[in-house]
C-alpha cells in the first residue's frame, strides 16, 4: 500500500492486486501501473522473489502468474492460486491504507473479499511439481536478517 501511495502522489491511480493462496500460505498484495499498453507491479518483501516486476506484461493474469513459480510454501509446493482484478485505493478512505498506523486489516479484507480469476484448475494442481532442493534452498534468501533475540529479564 506504500507503493500504491507513492504512485498516487505522483499523479498515478493507486491500483493495487490481491493474490491468493492455498491456506498453507500467505496472500500477497502488489502496486500496479502501467506504461502503455503493459502491466507492471511493486512489491515488496523481506524475500527475494516476490517483488518489482518490469510493466512488459499484456494483462493482469500475464502478471499474477509471473509471481506462480517463486509462490510456495515451507515445504516446497506452489500455492498462488487466484488473482483479483485492478482495485483502484481511492475507493476506501485513506485513514483506513494511507495514514493508519495498525496493519490495514480492514483494506486486507476488502481485498480478500473481491473476486478472484483462478491461475490454475484442479488438475493443474494435480500437476505441479514441488521445488526442488536449490530453488527451496534459494527461496530463504532474504534482505533483512531476523534480528537475535535478547535474553529475558526475570
Amino acid at each position: 500500500m506504500f507503493a500504491a501511495c507513492a504512485l498516487w502522489v505522483h499523479g498515478e491511480p493507486p491500483l493495487v492486486m490481491h493474490l491468493d493462496c492455498s491456506l498453507s500460505d500467505y496472500p500477497h498484495v502488489v502496486a500496479l501501473f502501467r506504461r502503455g499498453a503493459c502491466w507492471g507491479a511493486i512489491s515488496k518483501t523481506n524475500g527475494a522473489v516476490l517483488r518489482y516486476r518490469d510493466p512488459i506484461y499484456r494483462s493482469l493474469r500475464e502478471l499474477a502468474v509471473s509471481y506462480f513459480h517463486e509462490y510456495s510454501d515451507l515445504r516446497g509446493r506452489k500455492t498462488l492460486r487466484s488473482y483479483s482484478p485492478a482495485f483502484d485505493l481511492r475507493r476506501i478512505d485513506p485513514q483506513l491504507w494511507v495514514a493508519n498506523g495498525s496493519n490495514c486489516q480492514d483494506v486486507e479484507d476488502r481485498l480478500a473479499g473481491l473476486h478472484h480469476y483462478p491461475l490454475i484448475t484442479v488438475r493443474h494442481e494435480r500437476l505441479l511439481a514441488k521445488r526442488d532442493p536449490f530453488e527451496r534452498r534459494a527461496s530463504k534468501l532474504v534482505q533483512y536478517k531476523r534480528p537475535k533475540s535478547k535474553p529475558r529479564k526475570r
